[in-house]
């Protein structure tokens, strides 16, 4: 399996992943919406996406994803990152392909300056909470249904 950052030239290795992520939330599909969203986050340098690629019966193909987008903080004078998006394949989960996509992001927000990774997930997600856990997140107070994780680097 690699982990690769995406440029725009190969979006195309997340937007049916995105779609999917959107539809494990409750939103409608949207295949439209979903390229739109993607390829204005990357034009705009407003997010950094990570593809996990692999080879499936002969060919490569995208099974997971995760986007970051940054935080700012005065006080400590930084750019941090919010792990808002981590999605793998249905038929993929378990396999350490969503633990070897945070961990591609926590190496890139070290290398990036950053203090810390952040990420939320629903408080009813177990399976995530477990995941976030394992690899050393903090867990915080819970807020409107969510668990805020974070994790230095």
């Amino acid at each position: 399996m690699q982990i690769k950052r995406i440029s725009l030239a190969e979006k195309g290795w997340v937007i049916h992943l995105f779609n999917k992520y959107r539809m494990f939330y409750k939103q409608m599909a949207d295949m439209a919406l979903a390229d739109k969203y993607i390829t204005e986050r990357i034009k705009n340098n407003e997010s950094i996406i990570f593809v996990a690629i692999d080879v499936v019966n002969g060919e490569q193909v995208s099974l997971g994803f995760t986007q970051l987008y940054p935080k700012y903080s005065s006080v400590s004078a930084a750019k941090n990152w919010i792990l808002n998006d981590l999605y793998v394949e249905s038929t993929h989960r378990k396999q350490g392909i969503g633990e070897a996509l945070i961990k591609a992001a926590m190496t890139f927000a070290k290398a990036d300056g950053a203090n810390y990774l952040e990420l939320e997930t629903a408080v009813d997600n177990y399976t995530a909470q477990s995941l976030y856990e394992a690899i050393g997140f903090n867990k915080q107070a819970p807020e409107e249904g969510y668990f805020t994780y974070r994790i230095p680097v």
